[in-house]
């Protein structure tokens, strides 16, 4: 069994082979080649052809692995999967602004022990390993601890349809008046990576997939934040939290009574 810096190695050059294809490749303006939950949500050639691209490369490695990706769905069983957003920002993609990812993880035996995220326009790898700490640019990385509720730059995102992003406004302007200030990359990805580098002090949102958080989970946990949903849930699509421990329980605390699970 390969170890998790032989599956970090790979999904590095991977993410990063799928990043240069994506900036050689992207149009002025890409095109919208369908849409999923809402009109809003959006699917580009690009996206289906970096996903092709990342399938590929792990078969001509690991021909027996299982594959789950955005676009693909899953393909083959086994005790390792590999887990993949091809473009993990879709909408900043297709209006040029610099804030989408390529992101794979790996997961052995239901734990994600290695995540690469590869922030292409910021030219930004960020890698983990189980164990093995977060990293940037020779740099390990540590998240903000310490930070009280009411002082917390939180970071958070939007569902596609109606009903989820009116719930959504209605606990974003509970929260909102509760700490330092809010931000919304567009990116779920992005946002957790940010969060182990100190660039924001939590996050969460409401609908993120596993492709989604898998790679950026891992990177911000062993950065030293916590990751988890509400009541002891491990992170899902009802809700995925995020932060240094004392900031998680303080955020948890407020979302809770929310109820933003729900949607309208």
């Amino acid at each position: 069994m390969s170890t998790a810096a032989d599956f970090l190695g790979l999904a590095e050059r991977i993410a990063r082979e799928a990043g240069e294809m994506l900036l050689a490749e992207r149009p002025a303006r890409p095109e919208v080649l369908a849409t999923k939950s809402s009109s809003t949500d959006v699917v580009t050639a690009l996206d289906r052809a970096s996903e092709e691209l990342i399938r590929a490369r792990i078969k001509e490695v690991r021909p027996d692995d299982a594959i789950l990706g955005e676009e693909g769905g899953v393909t083959g069983e086994g005790r390792v999967r590999w887990v993949v957003d091809p473009i993990d920002g879709t909408v900043n993609f297709l209006y040029g602004v610099p804030e989408w990812a390529v992101s794979i993880a790996v997961e052995v035996d239901g734990e994600i022990v290695a995540g690469v995220v590869n922030i292409v326009p910021r030219g930004e790898v960020f890698t983990a390993a189980r164990g093995g700490g977060a990293w940037l640019a020779g740099e390990r990385l540590r998240c903000n601890s310490g930070v009280p509720l009411d002082q917390a730059l939180i970071a958070t995102g939007f569902g596609y349809e109606p009903g989820r992003r009116a719930v959504q406004a209605e606990v974003l302007a509970h929260v909102l008046p509760r700490v330092r200030d809010i931000r919304r990359s567009g990116s779920a990805a992005s946002d957790l990576c940010a969060l182990a580098a100190g660039r924001v002090d939590g996050y969460y949102e409401r609908g993120p997939q596993e492709w989604d958080y898998a790679a950026g989970g891992l990177v911000a946990a062993e950065a030293g934040a916590r990751l988890g949903g509400l009541h002891g849930k491990p992170c899902n699509p009802g809700l995925t939290l995020c932060a240094a421990p004392g900031l998680f329980e303080e955020l948890h605390d407020l979302l809770a009574p929310l109820d933003p699970e729900r949607d309208a």
